[in-house]
């Protein structure tokens, strides 16, 4: 839980921090390069994939391309890029230990010393970098309550309890498919245009989500 709450600090406030200097989809492109970044890495823990993950991978970074990049976007890695890619590389870590801690600990307990540990480094951080305000926090405390609880409190503890004897790398691809579901939600709750681009996105996505499912051949 300790491990897991100050890689889960470092990792959101690297996001944050980089996304005041790049812009919104190349932030969430980026981040979302954990799915990448959480096979090589387990090459070297020596957790192998099968050719239908790796396919999966890639069909899954096209999808979060067309989801993320606008067309003649251009791609200069700046300040903002280097921190979101910090960021990436954090959360690929965040789900590695993850894997090695859930199958041996309590879920639940795990992610509460989980928040707690990054509740506390981060609010120790905001006294030295910021003036806090109660009245600033009480104007914003419905969009607070429901990052704290649903987005961070309920998300994070499913993932923990999920990630137990699953494979990394298939739990790092149906994490990425959060870009995608943010898109179908504001075409289905807010009214926003699904654009033939996007929409390819989010099937490529999906399809990676199934393909990764495939069982693999046995030598």
């Amino acid at each position: 839980g300790i491990c897991c709450g100050i890689i889960l600090c470092l990792a959101s406030n690297f996001q944050q921090f980089g996304i005041k200097y790049t812009t919104v989809g190349k932030a969430g492109f980026i981040t979302a390069c954990y799915i990448i970044i959480v096979p090589v890495i387990g090459i070297f823990l020596r957790k192998k994939c099968s050719p239908f993950i790796w396919i999966a991978v890639i069909l899954s970074l096209c999808g979060l391309y067309l989801l993320c990049l606008t067309p003649g976007e251009g791609f200069a890695i700046g300040k903002g890029e280097l921190l979101v890619l910090v960021c990436a590389f954090l959360f690929s870590i965040h789900i590695l230990v993850i894997d090695h801690f859930s199958p041996k600990v309590d879920g639940v307990k795990m992610s509460c010393i989980q928040f707690l540990v990054c509740g506390l480094l981060s609010g120790i951080a905001m006294l030295f970098a910021e003036q806090p305000q109660l009245s600033a926090v009480l104007l914003a405390w419905k969009p607070i309550a429901y990052a704290g609880i649903m987005s961070c409190g309920v998300g994070y503890t499913l993932q923990i309890v999920g990630q137990k004897g699953m494979d990394p790398t298939i739990a790092s691809l149906i994490l990425s498919l959060e870009s995608c579901i943010s898109v179908l939600a504001g075409w289905l709750l807010l009214g926003q245009t699904l654009s033939i681009r996007e929409g390819l996105g989010c099937v490529a996505m999906f399809a990676a989500i199934i393909l990764a499912q495939l069982p693999a051949k046995e030598s």
